[in-house]
């Protein structure tokens, strides 16, 4: 799966997941969405990120997920 959103450069915010070379990882997207936020309100707030960005941020996180295992607290 190709993302053509979605760039990782050492020198941009440390070489996190970001939107189109921008300061926005995608992690921060995800995260807004996560926290109930809608597109359109990320829009309102960062006018420079596009639909298309946050609904690519969102399918880079679930096939990041995909690739492992993440640790999970197993109940009482």
């Amino acid at each position: 799966m190709a993302f053509e959103r979605i760039t990782i450069d050492p020198g941009v915010m440390g070489g996190l997941p970001c939107i189109r070379g921008m300061r926005m990882p995608v992690a921060t997207v995800v995260g807004m969405v996560a926290d109930g936020m809608s597109v359109d309100e990320i829009l309102d707030d960062f006018p420079d990120l596009e639909a298309e960005d946050i609904a690519e941020a969102l399918r880079y996180a679930a096939a990041a997920v995909r690739e492992r295992e993440l640790p999970l607290r197993h109940p009482a």
